[in-house]
C-alpha cells in the first residue's frame, strides 16, 4: 500500500512555497530538524520542506499540487505520536504539512453545546474555549498542552475520561477534510441527528492522515460538573477495583469520569524520580486507584454519597484505605502521581511498552497472565501495568531489570511483544487501544486484524488515495 515517490523537483518546491507565502514554510536544516524525529525518538526521517498553511484553501492547494506531482505528504500536529505516525521517510521524498498555524476557534455555541475548532488548535486551548462559556470539552491527556485537535482526531485519542465521555470519535459531530486530490469535504455540521447516507466523518477519525488532512472539527461540549470528588484508594488487588468500579457506576448513575489503576512499583518510580511527589498513605499498598466523580448543580450530596460508598466498600474488604482530595492543590498532587508515571519509568531505563485493551472484567486475569508471559522471557523484568481500568485499556509495560543493561533487555522486545499481543488476541482484545498504528505497529495490524476488515481498509485507501501520497508508510 506504499507508493514509491521521488524527491520533489525544485520547481514544485517553489510552487509549494508560493502557496503558503514567506511565513508559511521552513526549509533550513535547523528549522526542519524537529519535524524529522518522532516523540519517542524511535524514527528519524528527512524532508526538504515543511509547509505551514493558515487556511483550508491553502491545504487544498498544497494537496492538489502534490497529487498532480506524486509527492508524499506527511501531516503533523503536536508530534506527540507514540508510534511514529508523523515522521517522514528517511529518503527525503516527502514533504511535511504542519497544522500549527491553523489554530482558530471558529465558533462556540453554548446553547447547542458545540464548538468548531481548527485542526492546529492545541487541546488545552480548546478546553479553555469551552470553559470560557461554562462548558466542558472532556478530552484529557498528559500532552494536552502540546497535542493538537487534528492529531487527537487522526489517532482517535483516548485519555483519562473515556469511561464517562468516550474516545475522541465520540466527541465529534462533523469534520472539514481536504482529500488527497485537493477537494474539500465540508462535513462541518453541528447536528446530532443527520442520517443522510454513509457517515464519512468516521473514515478520517483514527486514519492517521492516510486518507486526507482534517482541517477543522465540530466538537461536542458538556456541562461542567458543579461538584467533583477526587480520591486515591489503596486496594488489595485489581479484582477489587473492577468490583468497586461497578458499584460506583451504579451508585452515581454513571458519573464516574476517571478510574485509573496504578501498581506500587509505578508509584515507587514516581517518588524516586519526580520532584514534589509524596505518598498519600502512611504505609505502602500493592495497588491503587485514582478515581474522580462529578455531578451537576442539582446534586448537592455528592461528597457524602461517595464517602458512604467508599466506607461500605472498605467494610467489604474492597478498599484498604482512601484519601479524598480536600482542595484543588491536593487534587493536583493526586493527578501528578498518575501523569508522571511515563516520565518516571523512562528514567528507570529501557522499557518495552504495550498499549492493550481487553474487557474490563477480564483485566485482573489478564494482568496475571500477561505478567507471567513477560517474565517467562525476561524473568527479572519489572512489570509496570497501569492506566485506564474503567475502559479496559492498560499501558502494560516492562522495565529493564535493576541489575540488567538496556541493550540486552531491548533485544527481547520482539519476543515479548509477540507473547503479549498473542495473549491479547486470545482475549479478543486490541494491541493498540489508543496510540494508533503509525509505523511501529503496521506488522501487528497485518497479523491480528480481521482479514476482511483489513481488505476493506485497503479498498478505502485505494479509492480515496490511489496515488498513495497521504502519509505513506503509515497504518497500511
Amino acid at each position: 500500500m506504499t507508493a514509491t515517490h521521488t524527491a520533489p523537483a525544485v520547481e514544485v518546491l517553489d510552487r509549494l512555497r508560493a502557496i503558503v507565502g514567506p511565513q508559511g514554510f521552513f526549509d533550513q536544516p535547523d528549522d526542519l530538524a524537529p519535524f524529522t524525529v518522532d516523540h519517542r525518538k524511535l524514527y528519524r526521517g528527512a524532508t526538504s520542506l515543511v509547509l505551514r498553511p493558515d487556511s483550508t484553501e491553502q491545504v487544498a492547494a498544497i494537496l492538489r499540487l502534490c497529487h498532480e506531482s506524486g509527492i508524499g505528504v506527511v501531516p503533523v500536529g503536536g508530534n506527540t505520536s507514540y508510534c511514529g505516525g508523523a515522521t517522514p521517510s528517511a529518503d527525503g521524498s516527502q514533504i511535511v504539512v504542519s497544522m500549527e498555524r491553523m489554530r482558530r476557534v471558529r465558533a462556540v455555541d453554548p446553547l447547542n453545546y458545540t464548538m468548531v475548532v481548527e485542526a492546529g488548535c492545541v487541546l488545552a486551548q480548546a478546553q479553555a474555549a469551552a470553559s470560557e462559556v461554562d462548558r466542558l470539552f472532556p478530552l484529557s491527556l498528559g500532552s494536552e498542552g502540546s497535542c493538537q485537535i487534528g492529531g487527537n482526531l487522526s489517532t482517535n485519542a483516548g485519555g483519562t475520561a473515556v469511561l464517562r465521555y468516550g474516545m475522541m470519535r465520540d466527541l465529534i459531530l462533523g469534520l472539514e477534510v481536504v482529500l488527497p486530490d485537493g477537494r474539500i469535504l465540508d462535513g462541518l455540521s453541528s447536528l446530532r441527528k443527520d442520517n443522510t447516507g454513509y457517515d464519512l466523518r468516521d473514515l478520517f477519525i483514527g486514519a492517521e492522515g492516510t486518507l486526507g488532512i482534517i482541517t477543522a472539527a465540530a466538537c461536542k461540549l458538556f456541562s461542567r460538573p458543579a461538584s467533583v470528588v477526587t480520591a486515591i484508594l489503596a486496594i488489595p488487588e485489581p479484582q477489587a477495583a473492577v468490583t468497586l468500579l461497578s458499584r460506583l457506576r451504579r451508585a452515581s448513575c454513571d458519573c464516574v469520569s476517571t478510574f485509573e489503576l496504578m501498581p506500587r512499583i509505578a508509584l515507587d518510580m514516581v517518588f524516586k524520580h519526580i520532584a514534589q511527589t509524596t505518598d498519600p498513605f502512611d504505609e505502602p499498598h500493592h495497588w491503587y486507584v485514582l478515581m474522580e466523580i462529578g455531578s451537576g448543580g442539582l446534586d448537592t450530596g455528592l461528597r457524602a454519597g461517595v464517602e458512604a460508598e467508599l466506607a461500605g466498600a472498605m467494610d467489604q474488604g474492597l478498599i484498604a484505605n482512601a484519601v479524598i482530595a480536600e482542595s484543588d492543590a491536593q487534587r493536583e498532587k493526586f493527578w501528578r502521581l498518575r501523569e508522571t508515571i511515563p516520565e518516571a519509568q523512562r528514567r528507570e531505563g529501557a522499557s518495552i511498552k504495550h498499549d492493550i485493551s481487553v474487557s474490563s472484567s477480564e483485566l485482573p486475569r489478564f494482568i496475571v497472565e500477561g505478567s507471567a508471559a513477560i517474565q517467562q522471557i525476561a524473568p527479572s523484568a519489572r512489570i509496570v501495568a497501569y492506566g485506564h481500568l474503567g475502559d479496559g485499556n492498560l499501558h502494560f509495560n516492562a522495565s529493564q531489570p535493576l541489575q540488567g543493561d538496556a541493550a540486552s533487555f531491548e533485544a527481547l522486545a520482539a519476543r515479548i511483544n509477540r507473547a503479549m499481543h498473542d495473549l491479547v488476541a486470545r482475549y479478543g482484545g486490541s494491541f493498540s487501544a489508543e496510540h494508533g498504528i503509525g509505523q511501529l505497529k503496521r506488522g501487528e495490524l497485518q497479523r491480528y486484524k480481521n482479514p476482511v476488515a483489513l481488505s476493506v481498509m485497503k479498498s478505502i485507501k485505494q479509492a480515496l488515495d490511489p496515488k498513495g501520497i497521504m502519509n505513506p508508510g503509515k497504518v497500511l
